[in-house]
């Protein structure tokens, strides 16, 4: 077991496999050298490079992707710089807006960042007319890199998308499930169309923040959502820890951007161990561990 920003963290039950990548994480801080932009929904506290290396020595874990955080807006120098730290077994997701200009992607390229990330969730974005344009937008610009988009977004949100998804000319990467409800099963309603898009191989499905869909111990109703989006193509899914698991949001629009939002209490070493649970044999999980991020992110 070992202890990271305050959590202590299981001792993983299985032997990982060589070059295994968690494929989403956040760095945040120092403050004092990344400001925060001023149009964030949340202010988080501080998640080093050093403690994110440190959770990772002791899970057995080589590689990573960090997602570029909501609270930075578009300024990515956080995700960036911790790329340029990390080296080669790093890879990243930005984000990015109309001031973005093609200069900073190629320099964002050369660092290792492979994706972009259209928050529609953390900014409250329920309009699929509006995401539609988002996501149509997002694709154009990063196509000629050969980056995929990333979504976090509801169910209902994705569902009614999924003739724009199938027809993006880049591929889509699927936050956290997507969102479901997990009391609600693998069969709830929307659930259908992201089977439909893995079995395409139109996009892929992170598998990642079961305690953003699931309310119960352990989150054992997350269990058959997941087997359900792995029978549907083992080679479209990967995983992630969501380290360090900024709080779910609730909430967020009445608080006080002066007060720090603690990081969630979860045991990555439980979510690893649960993810191995959650594959029929070893092939799966080399799938979702190493093979499936290896191709994605282009290591």
């Amino acid at each position: 077991m070992t202890k990271v920003l305050g959590v202590t963290h299981a001792r993983v039950n299985f032997d990982v496999l060589r070059q295994a990548c968690d494929c989403h994480v956040h760095v945040f801080g120092p403050d004092v050298r990344y400001p925060f932009w001023p149009g964030r929904a949340y202010t988080p506290g501080q998640a080093s490079i050093e403690e994110l290396t440190a959770l990772h020595r002791a899970l057995g874990i080589e590689r990573v992707v960090i997602v570029h955080p909501s609270p930075y807006g578009a300024d990515n120098a956080v995700t960036v710089d911790a790329l340029r730290v990390i080296g080669g077994q790093a890879r990243g997701v930005a984000v990015i807006d109309e001031a973005t200009s093609d200069a900073a992607l190629r320099e964002m390229h050369a660092a290792g960042v492979r994706g972009v990330r259209v928050n529609l969730e953390s900014a409250g974005e329920t309009d699929p007319a509006v995401a539609k344009q988002r996501l149509e937008w997002a694709a154009a610009r990063v196509k000629p890199l050969g980056w995929h988009v990333q979504t976090f977004a509801r169910l209902p949100v994705i569902a009614a998308l999924h003739e724009t998804i199938a027809a993006l000319p880049v591929t889509l990467v699927i936050d956290h499930f997507g969102r479901p409800d997990a009391a609600l099963g693998p069969d709830q309603p929307g659930l259908d169309k992201i089977y439909a898009l893995l079995k395409s191989g139109k996009v892929y499905v992170k598998i990642s923040g079961a305690y953003r869909i699931s309310q119960v111990p352990d989150f054992v109703d997350a269990a058959p959502i997941a087997r359900a989006m792995i029978a549907a193509n083992p080679d479209r899914i990967v995983w992630g820890s969501d380290w360090p698991h900024p709080g779910g949001g609730k909430g967020r629009a009445t608080r006080d951007l002066t007060t720090r939002e603690p990081f969630l209490p979860i045991d990555d070493g439980a979510s690893l161990n649960r993810l191995n649970g959650w594959c029929e044999n070893r092939s799966e999980l080399e799938k979702i561990l190493v093979e499936n991020p290896a191709r994605l992110y282009d290591f």
